[in-house]
């Protein structure tokens, strides 16, 4: 019995951390993310505004939305999450002058929009690169004179997306069919709005905790807890912790040697570009290998600047620290979420709430 379920536990192992799985994603999507994240890099490189391309960069993101159908509803669908983008930015620095009062508006705002992205059934990246862009602007220094200048540099990385996405879109729509939609309206809104407190709660949660324990750049503990509670069920969330932890390990090592070469801004902005194009090729096959390259690739837009001067020993330590917290918090979120009994009684309670309020409010039938 010991024996099979050894043999059972392994070939799981084996199956989870080195299986790749199969993908129908066109090669040139990847192409498209990389030059949607790189070309504002070169721009910025080219004017010696390495700060400014890679706000933009950010906002370049946006194309991973992309969905395959119709054009208009391409377009349509871009601009929305666009708009996202943009809000979500000025969500998080518009309160980022005090930790208690940006984790509290975080915790919240990650509310709201993981209760959109299930109420549209939002196909992934779903809500993480709103949520991640809301951690990194409550991160951010407060400087009132600057905010309209960084939202601003956001929007237009998310307008160079569009444009490039359109005329892709126009090129491609015609040699291949196009998909079904990419938003679906889905109305289960008790356990929708459980999940979406649930998810709420744990980042804003990991943001204080991040500031708590004085943590260097607070935002990689929610930003690696939302990447582990994206699973879609317990055992989800467990393996995307361990491909979080492990990949994340093997990623710093590659981080480790990409600044022991003394990048220059150049070199920085040619990494993000071949990095972004491998992630894209990865994450659909296997997440833990992504994680690999994702973790040299977050530093280098997160921490650019300092990604060229920093202690690569110092920096490579501290983030595996600041992920290996969050991932842990995200565990533990991923637990509690899709716990059966906390989240049915969860639900319960509050069809009783609006029950007991309808009934109170006369002329109204429950």
């Amino acid at each position: 019995m010991s024996n099979n379920s050894g043999t059972n536990i392994a070939q799981e192992l084996k199956f989870y951390l080195f299986e790749l799985k199969q993908s129908e994603r066109l090669w040139h999507i990847p192409v498209l993310a990389s030059l949607c994240v790189g070309i504002p890099l070169f721009v910025g490189y080219y004017f010696g505004r390495l700060d400014y391309s890679i706000l933009a960069s950010t906002g370049g993101l946006v194309i991973l939305y992309l969905p395959s159908t119709s054009l208009a509803n391409r377009m349509l669908t871009l601009l929305v999450c666009s708009f996202g983008f943009v809000i979500s930015f000025a969500v998080g620095i518009s309160f980022s002058f005090n930790p208690i009062m940006s984790s509290v508006v975080l915790g919240l705002y990650t509310l709201f929009v993981h209760w959109v992205a299930k109420y549209f059934a939002m196909k992934p990246p779903g809500n993480f690169f709103f949520v991640m862009l809301a951690c990194i602007a409550s991160a951010s220094p407060f400087d009132l004179a600057s905010i309209p200048t960084r939202i601003g540099l956001i929007a237009m990385g998310t307008i160079f997306s569009c444009v490039l996405a359109f005329f892709y879109s126009l090129l491609m729509i015609k040699k291949h069919r196009s998909g079904s939609a990419l938003l679906y309206i889905k109305k289960n809104a008790f356990t929708n709005l459980v999940e979406s407190a649930v998810v709420g709660m744990f980042i804003g949660g990991s943001f204080l905790i991040g500031h708590l324990l004085e943590l260097e750049n607070p935002y990689w503990v929610p930003i690696s807890c939302l990447a582990v509670m994206q699973g879609v069920n317990t055992r989800h969330i467990w393996q995307r912790s361990l491909h979080r932890i492990l990949g994340t390990f093997v990623g710093l090592g590659l981080t480790w040697l990409l600044i022991s070469q003394n990048l220059t801004a150049l070199g920085i902005c040619v990494s993000i570009l071949v990095l972004q194009f491998i992630i894209e090729m990865l994450v659909v096959r296997h997440y833990g290998l992504a994680v690999v390259f994702i973790t040299p690739m977050t530093i280098f837009l997160a921490e650019a600047s300092s990604a060229m001067t920093a202690d690569p020993n110092a920096l490579v330590y501290s983030r595996f620290q600041d992920i290996l917290v969050g991932s842990l918090i995200g565990a533990v979120g991923g637990w509690v979420l899709y716990h059966q009994k906390l989240r049915y009684n969860a639900v319960r309670q509050l069809r009783k709430t609006r029950v007991a309020i309808l009934r109170r409010q006369p002329n109204r039938s429950v």
